[in-house]
């Protein structure tokens, strides 16, 4: 999956994409897409007249570099490294872009975890809590941490830290009850992350059910999502047995919101999975390629555009 992103300024391009690499093939151009949107109208068409008539003279700064993170899988979802800017092809539309900078290092992430801590969690909770371990066990030594809880309202459990020990303390002392306020906890970690420390930045949902006591709606949660150049991951456990309206629905709200943002939304029923799909989650953030370029020719239309990634790769490639 991947987000793309403006260099100081976020330039609010929204990507989805995940490579499951097939033998010695290239993957087809149609593969991944991406629908992006230009920023809000410039302060020159707002106020500058206004300033310059009171001596203040302003100046008109257009940056447009798109970061465009990509993570790439071998069949077997193992994690391919090594590759370099050769291997690939960014496409806005039909037209080819040239990179401007290429990297693959495994930089530090400013990373929030939103957890369902809702009276239907109870039986969940010792498996969130190794889901938890596995995800910090595979991170960044520098990666710092959050974490809120919700049930029928979202709190701060821990503001940021860098000791991972902080987070699992708090989840011993998690005590489920009550509602699913899932929409408003998005919004606070969405919030929250505008104080991070790293440009690299993602969220993490644990969840095992749709929303049922929130004041935001979808989708207002859905469009900030959209804009704020954090990636999000879910994890939603969902009851395949009769299942409440919101868990039926719970799956693709997850899926709405994550996939645009760069990240991904996991939909399992057994809740044993979990600390390898939060294991997977934390290897993809240190493990993915950013390709960076600058839109050539773009109307300032305020219109969503698709962005297309083709990786290419040796025909003697082999994966380790």
């Amino acid at each position: 999956m991947l987000a793309l992103r403006d260099a100081r300024r976020f330039f609010p391009l929204l990507l989805v994409l995940t490579f499951g690499v097939l033998g010695f093939s290239q993957t087809s151009l149609d593969d991944v897409h991406v629908a992006t949107r230009e920023t809000a109208p410039s302060l020159k068409s707002i106020a500058s007249a206004d300033l310059e008539d009171l001596g203040i003279h302003v100046i008109h700064a257009d940056s447009r570099l798109v970061l465009v993170p990509v993570s790439v899988t071998d069949p077997m979802q193992r994690f391919v490294t090594g590759l370099n800017r050769d291997n690939f092809e960014v496409f806005e539309g039909a037209k080819p872009q040239r990179f401007q900078h290429f990297s693959s290092e495994d930089v530090p992430v400013s990373l929030g975890i939103i957890l369902d801590i809702s009276g239907s969690m109870s039986d969940k909770l010792e498996r969130v809590r190794d889901a938890v371990n596995q995800l910090c066990e595979v991170s960044n030594p520098q990666d710092e941490y959050f974490m809120i809880t919700f049930a029928d309202e979202p709190r701060l459990a821990v503001d940021f830290t860098t000791n991972p020990d902080d987070i699992r303390k708090e989840l011993v002392f998690a005590q489920p009850k009550g509602r699913t306020s899932l929409l408003d906890a998005i919004h606070q970690g969405l919030r929250k992350m505008k104080n991070a420390k790293y440009g690299k930045r993602a969220l993490l949902i644990i969840s095992d059910g749709g929303d049922n006591h929130s004041r935001y709606g979808e989708r207002e949660i859905k469009g900030l999502a959209k804009e704020s150049d954090v990636m999000i991951y879910s994890i939603g456990i969902f009851d395949r047995y009769v299942p409440t309206p919101e868990e039926l629905r719970g799956p693709s709200l997850l899926g709405d919101i994550s996939d645009p943002t760069g990240g991904r939304a996991f939909t399992v029923d057994n809740p044993n999975i979990m600390p390898a799909i939060a294991r997977h989650i934390g290897m993809e953030l240190r493990t993915q390629y950013v390709l960076a370029f600058r839109p050539q020719e773009t109307p300032h239309n305020g219109k969503w555009r698709k962005i297309r990634v083709r990786l290419r790769l040796p025909r003697k490639f082999a994966f380790l």
